[in-house]
């Protein structure tokens, strides 16, 4: 898997969460280049099913993402969600820890369960 170096555990973690909570997903690499800026998202990779696509996931410099396609539409009672737009959510994973996070895993199952 693409990334930054100092991310790819981060980024490994996240994707190893994905596949914990749902081993059947497709993923889908995406064909983007490593941004020039260091606030820009590098998107790695997503995962979905037969409706569509439901997480993916994402670097920075520094940190990692997972962000939810129908992301509003999760329960987090926890408040571990960030973003303020239509559809997308995301947390935000500083340590490979923070991907295993029993918050994480149903925030993943939620989001599978509710499909693409």
């Amino acid at each position: 898997m693409r990334g930054f170096p100092a991310t790819a555990p981060l980024v490994e973690a996240a994707r190893e969460a994905v596949l914990a909570v749902a081993p059947q997903a497709s993923e889908a690499p995406y064909a983007s280049k490593r941004p020039s800026s260091p606030s820009t998202m590098w998107k790695l990779t997503r995962f979905g099913d037969a409706r569509g696509h439901v997480v993916g996931i994402g670097t920075f410099h520094r940190h990692a993402t997972l962000f939810f396609f129908r992301g509003v539409e999760l329960e987090d009672p926890d408040r571990i969600l960030e973003g303020g737009g239509k559809q997308f959510r995301s947390v935000t994973l500083r340590s490979p820890e923070d991907a295993r996070r029993p918050q994480v895993t149903r925030l993943l199952k939620q989001a599978f369960q509710r499909g693409g």
